[in-house]
């Protein structure tokens, strides 16, 4: 081979290597390194003003019953003015989280069996994907606002929000499971007389009733010719796909012991839970019940109230009954008073609505296992009466009227 040769054979080679180094990206390859290495600058420069100042978005709950948690040690900020495009500020002051249920939120998802990384990550700590997520759940803001906060595209947080999401609801069954055992036998309390348990009165393992959360009406649903604000023609309308049925079962302390999440078409109202309970009846301890307002069904394991004409005997009996249930009210107006993203749901996708709703009742009874606990005012509109009664089955009626007349005797003999 004689030195042209070479020389035409090296020139080949560096044409070869300048090819493969300068040859234009692809669309998708382009995007991908344009956004990586976006999101490692804006990244960067998060952690560095952390390390400078403390997060802008830590609410810090001072829990008075701790001794050792003085409010001088706590710090404080305050978020940013409400601007023009952004969701107006809810009226009640907005529930705090403190770095411990941060931390410890963090903590369950690194123990958690899912190893996969969360999408949209990136770069961003654990500790500060949590704090992002829970500043979407509890304030009513904007992926605007968040993005602003945290310096972070609105697209990437959308991404980071949602994959939270998915973790967390992979812990339900951890945390919203139904009492056995000794548990259950704690969740007990007296369906009469906090003070006595009456011979024949069975005990109350957990109150049954359920909460409609208004969502964003899918593409082809909108009545473009309507002028009313979206939330208050939905609830006009009562159109089916404009809502999330949330059915749930909660104990005396307001901890959800079971959570169903169905579209507004789905008219099961605790029918499955009443089959699941006659195909377990392990899953009641003995001489236990569940109370439930009209429109669910009547059974050994469910008491619902008496309807129509009523006389003193069915009115103590629904009066008791009532008192109960109040006990589920309470918990429904905490859980979004602490999650004002639940009181209306700017989503359109039924699957994703669903995600952010099971993260809002996981986290509630996490945060009340910290002994977090919160206290909204309920309304009207929380409580759902006036129903007509569900399905009712001989053994139901049998054990509601042998109740309700061992209780108005007992009422009798006392006022007497």
């Amino acid at each position: 081979m004689d030195v042209s040769e070479y020389v035409i054979s090296a020139g080949r080679a560096v044409l070869d290597i300048v090819e493969r180094e300068w040859q234009p990206l692809s669309p998708s390859e382009l995007e991908q390194r344009l956004d990586q290495a976006v999101e490692e600058i804006l990244e960067a420069d998060l952690i560095a003003k952390l390390k400078t100042q403390p997060p802008p978005t830590i609410y810090v709950q001072l829990l008075q019953s701790q001794a050792d948690v003085q409010p001088q040690d706590v710090q404080t900020t305050t978020s940013n003015p409400q601007e023009e495009d952004e969701p107006p500020e809810p009226q009640e002051p907005l529930q705090n989280i403190d770095n411990a249920a941060v931390q410890h939120i963090a903590d369950l998802l690194q123990s958690s069996k899912s190893r996969a990384r969360m999408a949209g990550r990136a770069r961003l700590s654990l500790s500060h994907t949590v704090l992002l997520s829970l500043t979407l759940l509890t304030e009513r803001v904007s992926y605007r606002s968040v993005s602003r906060r945290f310096h972070l595209e609105k697209g990437n947080i959308h991404r980071i929000f949602f994959s939270f999401c998915e973790r967390i609801n992979m812990l339900e069954e951890r945390h919203i499971r139904w009492p056995v055992g000794r548990e259950a036998l704690e969740a007990l309390i007296p369906l009469s007389s906090p003070e006595k348990e009456e011979q024949g009165v069975p005990l109350v393992l957990g109150v049954l009733g359920h909460t409609r959360i208004p969502i964003r009406l899918p593409i082809g649903k909108h009545d473009v010719e309507s002028t009313e604000p979206e939330v208050k023609r939905m609830k006009k309308e009562a159109h089916a796909d404009s809502w999330l049925n949330l059915e749930l079962v909660c104990d005396s302390n307001g901890r959800f012991l079971h959570c169903r999440i169905s579209k507004g078409s789905d008219l099961d109202r605790g029918s499955t839970l009443r089959d699941k309970l006659k195909q377990h009846p392990e899953l009641m301890p003995s001489g236990s019940c569940l109370i439930a307002r009209s429109g669910y069904p009547l059974t050994a394991q469910i008491l619902t109230p008496y309807s129509g004409s009523l006389g003193p005997r069915e009115e103590l009996f629904n009066k008791m009954l009532e008192e109960h249930c109040h006990i589920l009210d309470q918990a429904v107006s905490n859980l979004r008073v602490r999650f004002q993203r639940v009181r209306y749901l700017d989503i359109g996708n039924y699957d994703r609505a669903r995600a952010v709703v099971l993260t809002a009742c996981v986290l509630h009874n996490v945060l009340l296992d910290m002994g977090q606990v919160v206290h909204g005012e309920t309304d009207q509109e929380e409580s759902i009466t006036g129903e007509e009664e569900g399905e009712v089955d001989d053994e139901g009626i049998q054990r509601r009227d042998a109740i309700s007349d061992l209780l108005f005797k007992n009422f009798d003999s006392l006022s007497t």
